[in-house]
């Protein structure tokens, strides 16, 4: 690490190397910086819902379409995250965004992931045992990076956003971001 003084205060700057592979990608800089990280949940401290956020949660999913949406939300999330797309390498043609999002096996993973976040919808109460398996899965033989589950989460989001309009208002939103936050960290639970 390395620290810079500036300015007639002395403000402080420090600047840290990012070790991480994608620190290149443009999209991960603007992802990164333009987030809030410290309201993610903490890996040792469990997500609570209100009654009324599991309404929120409960009355949306509900009206949600798992294939388009499944399908839109990792198609995205390669075309946004490129570096995303080495673990799709039997995916066939990842070229474009349009070879992306018209791909039927991202569209068929897509619906297969949406289904499974189901699973945190009917849990919320216990996201890290609902997805205990999951995070096993994606630790110990897909070698997933854990910081991917909270880019899918937030893509999630968008997509919801997206396809709900005025319906998706800001405690819906938040409600929503709560419960992505929740299932990244019981994801990301095998890794700690």
């Amino acid at each position: 690490m390395t620290s810079n003084y500036h300015g007639e205060q002395g403000a402080r700057t420090s600047a840290v190397e990012d070790k991480r592979p994608h620190r290149k990608s443009a999209a991960y800089t603007y992802f990164w910086y333009s987030c809030d990280h410290q309201q993610a949940p903490r890996l040792d401290t469990m997500v609570h819902f209100t009654a009324e956020e599991k309404a929120i949660i409960m009355s949306l999913w509900g009206k949600v379409n798992i294939e388009e949406a499944g399908g839109e939300a990792l198609g995205r999330l390669l075309v946004v995250y490129p570096w995303t797309q080495r673990f799709f390498d039997t995916f066939g043609n990842l070229s474009s965004a349009s070879a992306i999002m018209g791909n039927p096996k991202v569209k068929a993973h897509g619906k297969k992931v949406l289904t499974s976040f189901g699973e945190a919808v009917k849990n919320m109460d216990n996201l890290k045992g609902a997805f205990a398996k999951l995070s096993e899965l994606h630790c110990d033989k897909l070698h997933v990076d854990p910081e991917n589950f909270k880019l899918l989460g937030n893509v999630m989001v968008i997509i919801l956003a997206t396809h709900f309009g005025k319906e998706f208002t800001p405690d819906v939103q938040a409600a929503w971001q709560k419960l992505v936050s929740g299932v990244a960290t019981a994801l990301a639970h095998k890794y700690h």
